[in-house]
């Protein structure tokens, strides 16, 4: 589940507050702005070759003869294809060996075609026809239908279970081990697309944050970050703004916000370049800022350092939550998730989903290694008063954690 989603599904954010009204945005004057992606390099064929031969591998090791996907970005992923999922299925299966297949109904195969990125034999199912029996004969003339088949997490009921169905002699499970042992690990392609997309919304922020001022609405300054972003060369994801109290719930709330002298503004904004994402949130204060909210962000940043330091190659990854957690009870916060304290998890992993496997949470026991990415966000929340976050990602190098994103120095220079 992307942002967008996870906050429109808790009901906490209108949809103005994440993608402010076009018309706002068509106004902003962005003329002294100029795009900064014009050299990057999108994924290409030979990326995508290296992954299915990834993934080929994995499931040698793990004993997987096949693993179904459905649209999405895993889809993207492993073969370029861009689409969309409704009732009619469209679906790649990798094999442990040969060209991956693609099913998709007759008359949308020329625009599957379009944007598939490796060699694939593409397989056509009619209105009258299954999609889940074309697969299962597709698995029957290689000879895995009675091996494993794996599922990728995201892959509806109706698709694994009726494959489950098709193919009786076949044992089903998960496809974790081959998905995200693929897409946790990086590439320096990927990586550098991050760091694209990273730069540029830490360029709308500076362009943005000179320009709030006080009564201004959420959706207004979503519109101006979004305006900045596009004009940039990012895709807007997403860009929350939470003024005041409101800054004290992590995904807001429903109730009318304005910026106002001396409280907190606290924006959670990302973009995607080329189908990968970038997480960056800055909190701050027009005016003076209130002593016991300068020390909160202080203690805040000092977590986010807890983290970086925490962050070591093998080390577990639910050692930084740990680490930050610790910090802050002997700051008086928590204890656990108590608050005031940190109310979440420390940080997520991301790529070309704003969320992925794995997070940095108590009990998470997959060990930290180079090319994995996540965020770094130990907010500190104190409801009925204000919250504060800094959010920005890292990579990870064998020498330990690289920002993609420098966090502030204070409180007063958020940018």
């Amino acid at each position: 589940m992307n942002r967008r989603e996870l906050l429109m599904s808790a009901g906490l954010v209108g949809l103005s507050a994440l993608f402010p009204n076009p018309a706002l945005a068509a106004e902003i004057d962005t003329s002294d702005l100029q795009p900064i992606t014009r050299d990057v390099v999108p994924i290409g064929r030979e990326e995508r070759a290296r992954r299915v031969a990834r993934a080929q591998e994995l499931m040698r090791r793990h004993g997987i003869g096949a693993v179904l996907i459905e649209p999405g970005s895993s889809l993207v992923y492993f073969t370029g294809v861009r689409w969309s999922r409704s009732e009619r299925l469209t679906a790649a299966v990798l094999p442990v060996t040969g060209e991956p297949l693609i099913v998709t109904p007759y008359f949308e195969k020329p625009s599957v075609e379009e944007s598939l990125g490796i060699p694939a034999e593409i397989r056509v199912w009619q209105e009258d026809e299954s999609p889940v029996a074309l697969i299962a004969a597709c698995l029957k003339e290689r000879r895995l239908d009675r091996g494993t088949i794996g599922i990728e997490e995201t892959v509806r009921f109706f698709a694994s279970d009726g494959l489950a169905r098709a193919v009786p002699g076949a044992r089903i499970v998960s496809a974790n081990p081959v998905v995200r042992g693929s897409r946790m690990i990086k590439t320096p392609a990927e990586i550098a697309l991050m760091q694209k997309a990273a730069d540029v919304t830490v360029a709308a922020y500076r362009w943005t944050v000179p320009r709030i001022r006080e009564g201004m609405t959420p959706a207004e300054i979503g519109a101006l970050m979004n305006a900045a972003t596009t004009k940039l060369g990012g895709r807007p994801e997403f860009a929350l703004v939470l003024l005041g109290e409101a800054a004290a719930y992590p995904h807001g709330t429903g109730k009318p916000q304005r910026v106002r002298e001396g409280e907190v503004v606290l924006m959670d904004c990302g973009c995607t370049v080329e189908g990968y994402q970038s997480d960056i949130s800055r909190t701050f204060v027009p005016g003076r800022a209130p002593d016991e909210v300068r020390r909160v962000w202080e203690l805040m940043r000092e977590g986010q350092n807890v983290a970086m330091r925490t962050a070591r190659i093998g080390m577990p990854a639910g050692a930084v939550d740990d680490a930050v957690r610790a910090f802050y009870e002997r700051q008086g916060f928590g204890p656990r998730y108590k608050l005031p304290g940190l109310s979440h998890r420390t940080g997520h992993g991301i790529g070309m989903d704003g969320h992925e496997p794995v997070n940095l949470v108590h009990g998470e026991t997959t060990p930290l290694a180079p090319g994995m990415c996540f965020s770094n966000e130990p907010g500190i929340y104190l409801p009925g008063k204000f919250g504060v976050r800094l959010e920005d990602c890292f990579h990870m190098t064998p020498a330990g954690p690289r920002w993609f994103s420098e966090p502030p120095p204070s409180l007063d220079r958020p940018v």
